[in-house]
Formats: structure tokens, sequence, C-alpha cells
């Protein structure tokens, strides 16, 4: 018998919230940020941090700009307790953040926490305890009464203990944990009983913190749940609202945006998404969205490929290639058509800086990110991406043409070896195709001078006389000519052995190799009334790089016509 496995599971209630505001809302301003990098995505490692590496991450989240930071569970490990010790007497906390510990609701655990931030300058404790019907009736089997009490006499005996400190300036967050699955009135009714213990004020608020324990609905969902406890909260003016999205749909970020727009204050998570299960809420991600919508984070990702590196080595997790803003391949176009539309997008860029290049939501640089891994080729790219690694790796700028031309080419390489094309393979080919070949002309030397014409001034159009030293089938051969500037004479030279060159498309430019300054020059011509061809050459000066290209489409056409008479032969 086979069973539906839909037919185990329930489907999230909706909530009844016909005016909800949020859709039409956007997000204004960052939220407040909070790593629990330390913490929850500690607790989810496979070999937690030691402490050089906590303080290492640390260091690394302060430099980001977090000014909120939960550093431990103190009262979980000695580890994490001497790790919160270590940073408040070797006064490692900068003055401007706020550190933070985690507590369950039960009195050894609660005199251990506050007892590892005694001392500190600023700090918040975080108090939780599990108030879902599932978890009051299989984890606890109490009442909502009774939950609630849990909830009561933690923060009745965390606000003796602080009260009796008043060095430290002490914040206190409460979390109904497992919030994405309770009831809202409930969540209301134990939130409002810790407020009302606690008694913030407008000058000194505490943190309402509603995790997403388990996502179990829709992001809209989540957010008309933030949205209700925003409007009914009995002090919701003295209270700073957080959320805790975790990812087990995979739309903690959605979760946490729309929870933003439904009215939370402040969002917790970690750097690239760890923590437990599928992991928290990715800040990285979720920061630089803001970018796209014209608001700075407030975080410094500039430098995004250092916090990454910092991350892997410390969580022992590697950050997915098509991770968000950070992954190898995240700013990467193989595909044909994004190639040709991101290099444009690229030579159409705005004076006025807007930010507007195809397939590329952010800038690259904004991350410290070079343009080398934007377009990569393999068999599936097209003109756009080969041209594209030429022009920024070799200042070789292809015309439109020989675009098409060369990219059959490369493509020929990449679908014999099945792997992708580097940009020092690509101009190999273009050597290869355009620059080596030397049969059955190649260039020894020239020589050009001005034809005296008595009574007339110098001009572009002047008789030039050019001599050129070739070698034509290996054997010393000598090419003059005479005409209106030194293009036409060169021509003219060229047809007195043998070659009318017909020139219908000239591009030239100037790169720098190797700190010197060359000159690039492609042509595309009819040899001999035959079929087009492309040429180019590069050179120390713009005359050499003409000669030289011409004669790289002759030797191109003279293959040409051998291919065809093989090709004649074999049929």
């Amino acid at each position: 018998m086979i069973i539906d496995p839909s037919k185990k599971y329930q489907p999230f209630p909706t909530v009844d919230l016909a005016d909800r505001q949020w859709p039409s809302r956007r997000i204004q301003q960052p939220p407040i940020w909070m790593s629990t990098d330390l913490r929850d995505g500690n607790q989810a490692l496979i070999e937690p941090m030691d402490a050089a590496k906590k303080l290492r991450f640390f260091e690394m989240l302060v430099k980001v700009g977090l000014k909120e930071i939960e550093v431990a569970f103190p009262s979980a490990s000695e580890t994490d307790f001497a790790f919160v010790r270590k940073l408040i007497e070797e006064q490692r906390i900068p003055a401007d953040v706020t550190i933070e510990v985690l507590t369950q609701s039960r009195e050894d655990l609660i005199r251990r926490t506050v007892d590892s931030v005694r001392g500190a300058k600023r700090a918040i404790v975080h108090l939780y305890n599990p108030i879902a019907p599932a978890f009051r009736r299989i984890v606890f089997g109490k009442s909502r009464e009774e939950i609630k009490q849990i909830a009561i006499d933690g923060t009745r005996l965390i606000k003796q203990l602080t009260d009796s400190m008043p060095e430290t300036e002490w914040v206190f967050e409460y979390s109904p944990e497992t919030f994405s699955m309770a009831e809202l009135d409930f969540s209301k009714e134990i939130c409002d009983a810790v407020a009302a213990i606690w008694a913030p004020t407008p000058e000194r608020k505490m943190i309402i913190n509603l995790p997403t324990t388990v996502e179990c609905a829709t992001p809209n969902v989540y957010a008309d749940q933030i949205e209700w406890m925003h409007r009914h909260l009995a002090q919701r003016d003295a209270i700073i609202l957080s959320v805790h999205p975790h990812n087990d749909r995979g739309t903690a970020v959605a979760s946490a945006e729309l929870a933003v727009m439904a009215g939370a204050d402040r969002v917790e998570g970690c750097l690239f998404g760890n923590g437990e299960r599928t992991g928290n809420v990715d800040l990285v991600t979720l920061a630089l969205n803001l970018y796209t919508q014209g608001i700075h984070p407030g975080l410094d990702f500039s430098d995004i490929d250092s916090v990454r590196q910092c991350v892997e080595e410390c969580n022992q997790l590697p950050v997915h290639p098509r991770h968000p803003y950070v992954g190898d391949l995240v700013f990467t176009a193989f595909s044909g058509s994004h190639q040709d539309a991101i290099k444009k997008g690229f030579a159409q860029q705005s004076a006025d800086g807007i930010w507007e290049v195809p397939y590329l939501p952010v800038d690259p640089a904004d991350l410290g990110r070079n343009y080398d891994a934007v377009i990569r080729v393999n068999s599936q790219s097209g003109k756009g991406g080969m041209a594209f690694l030429l022009e920024q790796e070799y200042g070789i700028s292809l015309p439109r043409r020989l675009q098409i031309e060369f990219s059959r080419v490369v493509q020929a390489f990449a679908d014999q070896s099945g792997k992708e094309m580097h940009a020092q393979q690509i101009h190999q080919i273009f050597s290869d195709t355009y620059l080596h070949p030397a049969n059955p002309l190649s260039y020894q030397a020239h020589h050009a001078n001005p034809v005296p014409h008595h009574g007339t001034p110098p001009s572009d159009s002047a008789q030039i006389s050019l001599c050129m030293d070739l070698l034509h089938q290996e054997q010393p051969q000598a090419a003059h000519g005479t005409g209106h500037g030194i293009s036409d004479a060169q021509i003219q030279a060229f047809q007195a052995i043998g070659f009318n060159i017909n020139i219908m498309d000239r591009s030239e430019q100037q790169v720098t190799r190797n700190g010197k300054q060359q000159s690039v020059c492609i042509i595309e011509a009819r040899i001999n009334d035959g079929s087009n061809q492309h040429g180019a050459a590069i050179a120390d000066d713009a005359t050499t790089a003409s000669i030289k290209a011409i004669i790289s489409a002759i030797n191109r056409h003279a293959l040409a016509m051998s291919s065809t008479e093989l090709d004649m032969l074999a049929a």
C-alpha cells in the first residue's frame, strides 16, 4: 500500500490580519544587526571554535561594524565562560560594541551567565524558554500558566542580580522560543508579563526577540505574526522588536526582510547563514540586499573575500560557490547571451555613476572583488565572453565581426576539451590564429620616407615611399610601394609582389605590455578578390603593426585556400 506522505502534515494556519500594512511598505533604513556566530553558529559546528578562533572571529565582526555580538552560552561550558571573561578582563570590547550572552530560564544557569559578564561596560542578557503547544505538551508536559511562570521567574532573577551590579549598563532580552509555532495571544501574554517585571522605558528599552525557531510557513505568514505583535505588545514604545529567522524552508532572508517591513527593529543572524540545521538568516545577504534598494547597510563588506576566508577557517565549513555576493561563481557568466549583455553594460555605464549592468545586481568592486571572474568561457559561451576576457586581461578590443569569427575558434577548443577556457588560453589561441602564422609571408623590416615634392607642405596624404623586407616562402623578398600616405604605400607594396589588398575595415589601439606601450592593428581585408579575412598584429609602432596585420590576413587567406584545396581533393 502506497501512503501519501503529505497526509502526515497539517498546513500552518494563517493570521487574521485583514488590514495588514507591511505589503505596501519598503525598507527605509537598516535594522540593528546582531551576530549570533559565536554562540548559535558555534553550537552548530562539528568542532566548536576554540578561544583563539573565537577571538579572531570576534575581531573580524567588530571590523565589519557589528555593534551587538552574542559571544557565548557561558553556562554551557567552561570554554565559553572563560572566553567571555577574556574579552572583559583583557579589555578587548570596543566602547561602542555590546556583548550578549544567552541563558535558559533556570536559576543555576542564570547565575552563571550573569556572573560571566560581571564588570562589562554594557551587556545584553538574553533569556529564553520554549512556549509552543508541541513543546508544552511533548517536551515539558506543562500548561500555559506554568510555561509563563518559568519566564517570569527567570526575568525576576536576572533583574535582581543585575540591579546589584550598577557599574554595568544592563539590557534585557527575552525570546519566546518557538514563537513561529506558538499562538499569538500567548506570545503577547508572556512577553507582556516579562516586560511588566523588567519595567522598560523609552529611554531604557528591553529587547523582545521573536524567533522563527523552525520555519513552518511562508514568509508572509511570519510577517503577519510580526506585524500583529508590533501592534499589540503592551509597551511597544519601550521595546526593541527583534527577529531571529532560521532557514528550514530556505526562506530566512525573505522572512527577515518582510519582518522588518512589518515592524521589526533588529535582526539576529550569522555571516553566510551558519547555524543549527539549515542555519540562521544570512546577515551578509540581508545586508548587501539593501544596496539594491539604495540603502547603505551600515556594515562594511568592502573586502568580502577576507571575511569569507576568516569564517571558513574558523568554522571549518566552506562557503558554497553559488552563495549570494561572496561565492566564487556568483558574478560569473558562462552563457553567451549573458556575457554579451554584461559586456555591453560595462561599455555603456552612465556618467552619473548609477550602476546598471545586466545580470550584476551590485558592482563586484564594491565588495572588494575584481572583474576577473565576471565572464568565464566554456563551450556554452559566446563572442561576448571571449572578447571581454581579451579586453580586460590584455587590452585587445575585437571588432564585432572578428568577435563572431574568433568565438567559433574558441568554442571548438572548448568543445574538444570540455573544460573552462581561461583568459591566458584564449589569448594563446588568438596569438596562434592571428599573430603567429608565418606562411607564405613573414615580416623582417621596413623603411618609409616621404617623397620630395617641392612647394607643398607635408600632410597625411603626402607621397610616401615604402620598402619592406620580407620572407616569402622562407626566401628573402623586397617589396616597394609609393602611395598617398603610409596605408596606401603598404597596399601598393603588397600589390607589387602579387597580393591585391582591399581593406574593408581597420581598427587601431594602444595596449601596455610588460610596462611598454605597443600598437595593435586589426584589419578585415579581401585578398586577391577572394573571401574576407581578418588579420591582426601587435608591434612597437603603428606602421609595423599595420604591415604585420596585412601579412596576417594574407597568411590566413593562404591557409583558407589550402584547406579548400584539401577538401576538394578529399571529395
